[in-house]
């Protein structure tokens, strides 16, 4: 048996706001808080469902530098304009990370600075 990817941790200033903006991307919902701060977001059916779940933790000094690992995100029901524009409308800003200019997906980054992309393909929802 192989392993499972089961959650994501993200480092975060403002874990409550970080967490909001980040389920409304996924449509995902708050499915635990911790006493130290850290909030978990997952699809309805929680830790251990079909996707993984994002727990933002609380730090006061976020790592320095370029972050290694990023988030691609695909459309589920409508085309990447229209997506690109309601993540717009939820926080997020275009960034450059010497992406073409011909490139087929969008570098974005959330509230935080951190960067995701927005890719072209629609996926059906899970």
């Amino acid at each position: 048996m192989a392993c499972r990817f089961s959650e994501l941790v993200v480092d975060s200033r403002d874990p409550e706001s970080l967490a909001a903006f980040w389920a409304a991307v996924l449509d995902y919902r708050v499915v635990g808080r911790e006493d130290d701060g850290a909030v978990e977001i997952g699809p309805e059916a929680g830790f251990g469902g079909p996707a993984p779940t994002l727990i933002f933790v609380p730090v006061t000094d976020p790592t320095p530098g370029k972050v290694r690992l990023h988030i691609d995100v695909s459309p589920t029901d409508r085309d990447q304009d229209a997506e690109l524009q309601r993540l717009l409308d939820l926080g997020a800003t275009p960034a450059d990370v010497g992406q073409p200019a011909d490139a087929t997906w969008h570098v974005l980054a959330d509230p935080e600075g951190n960067e995701f992309c927005l890719l072209r393909a629609r996926l059906d929802p899970v």
